[in-house]
């Protein structure tokens, strides 16, 4: 067997449906932190383009934005009909990370599968977020079973159909799971997933504060489909370039059916940190809610693209710059509820 994949027969009774299956909500949290937003201009911004995401999705199912309680009446107003507020503290916006891991179990009741948050391994404060997920359990009532890891819910991606990619840059690495070889952490995986194997690729540690999440790279859009954002010239001497290369690689070495969306070349926002990722999208009850980066031929290929990928939706393109300035996306900030 290759050694860029592991496979794993799960023996969970929990499954992870994919995000394309029906919703009964999303869950988004709200962004407070002044330790982790010291520009309180800037957060407003972060705020805002919150506001608009959750406002938006509301357009097509219910959204669930956990905040503070105490912060709850001066936000109702600034919300659609649709948004509504739960009492659970936050520091930061990135659901998909801190957020609760909704699965199936046996009896095909909701429960959370859980994947313990640690602040991307210490790096960044996490007194609420790292409560979040034991915080809704205890608000639905629902059981909350522990996968055995530390981690992030948009560092390993999931077909719903049996498989996992993942980087082990987010996952072997000892700021998360010190002591777990990448076959213990492979199979806990596929346990939490109700997955039969994971696909592996090398990744990238201690670039950004993911250690490169899977999730602002490749995507599946169906059983062994994925999408993949890379940029159309590979810079020799950029690690993300040459780690996103080698995933890609990786995904089909091993079968996959591959599509490349390109990164843009002319972004509105333009800096070395700013991710401009694509594949970072959310799928929702009868839309995919995608960014739009201000590149008129890019912008126009990622919908073409996502609409032959998800033909029964609408596109809905946003600005969700503020959000690339600070390492992710529309898919971060956002966590489904199976219906």
């Amino acid at each position: 067997m290759s050694p860029a994949r592991l496979a794993a027969r799960s023996s969970s009774e929990l499954w992870v449906p994919p995000e394309e299956a029906p919703h009964q909500a999303t869950l988004m949290q709200w962004p407070t932190s002044r330790r982790v937003y010291r520009d309180a201009s800037f957060l407003r911004d972060v705020q805002n383009t919150i506001l608009n995401i959750a406002n938006t999705i509301s357009q097509f199912e219910p959204v669930k934005l956990l905040a503070e309680a105490e912060l709850h009446a001066k936000l109702q107003p600034r919300l659609s009909s649709n948004v509504s507020l739960w009492p659970v503290p936050t520091d930061d916006l990135w659901c998909r990370d801190s957020g609760p891991l909704f699965a199936k179990d046996s009896n095909n009741r909701n429960v959370i599968s859980h994947i313990r948050f640690n602040g991307w391994g210490g790096k960044q404060v996490h007194q609420n977020d790292g409560a979040v997920a034991r915080r809704v359990s205890e608000l639905l009532g629902v059981d909350i079973i522990d996968s055995g890891l530390r981690g992030e819910a948009g560092g390993v991606e999931h077909d719903g159909h049996g498989r996992l990619i993942a980087h082990e840059s987010s996952w072997v690495n000892r700021n998360r799971n010190p002591g777990l070889s990448r076959e213990e952490i492979g199979e806990r995986l596929c346990n939490a997933y109700g997955a039969e194997e994971i696909i592996w690729s090398k990744g990238l540690k201690g670039r950004d504060i993911t250690d490169y999440h899977i999730d602002s790279l490749a995507r599946f859009t169906g059983a062994s489909r994925v999408l993949v954002n890379l940029p159309r010239n590979v810079a020799g001497r950029d690690p993300f370039h040459q780690a996103a290369v080698n995933t890609h690689q990786t995904l089909v070495t091993r079968g996959l059916e591959v599509e490349v969306i390109p990164e843009p070349d002319r972004p509105r926002a333009k800096g070395r940190d700013f991710v401009a990722s694509y594949v970072n999208y959310y799928v929702c009850n009868g839309a995919v809610i995608c960014p739009q980066f201000g590149d008129q031929e890019t912008d126009a290929i990622a919908q073409k693209v996502l609409a032959r990928h998800y033909p029964d939706r609408d596109i809905v393109q946003l600005n969700s710059d503020n959000l690339g300035w600070i390492g992710g996306g529309i898919h971060c900030a956002t966590q489904q509820i199976p219906a």
